[in-house]
């Protein structure tokens, strides 16, 4: 792989991807999805305190912890990464 990849001087740095973050998944009955309407509750299979997974398209890129920001985004959703992929084979 180019070591320059990262170099400042690569067009390709200043691309902006997109990355998923994956809280979990649930698995309802086709009925009970049907049935849903407004304040309706869908189980995850993940706990509050469990990682999430940052990914670009299906790649796994990293794990995280969820946080809420405080001051000026106050609310706003961010993830801590705790753990991150070896990308030298690309993503």
């Amino acid at each position: 792989m180019d070591e320059n990849i990262a170099s400042p001087f690569n067009p390709f740095t200043q691309v902006p991807i997109e990355i998923t973050i994956s809280v979990g998944r649930a698995r309802p009955l086709i009925r009970d999805l049907l049935r849903m309407q407004k304040d309706a509750v869908l189980t995850l299979d993940r706990r509050v305190d469990d990682p999430v997974e940052l990914y670009v398209g299906d790649k796994l890129i990293a794990r995280g912890e969820l946080q809420e920001l405080e001051g000026d985004h106050a609310g706003q959703l961010a993830v801590r990464l705790t753990e991150v992929a070896d990308l030298q084979d690309g993503l």
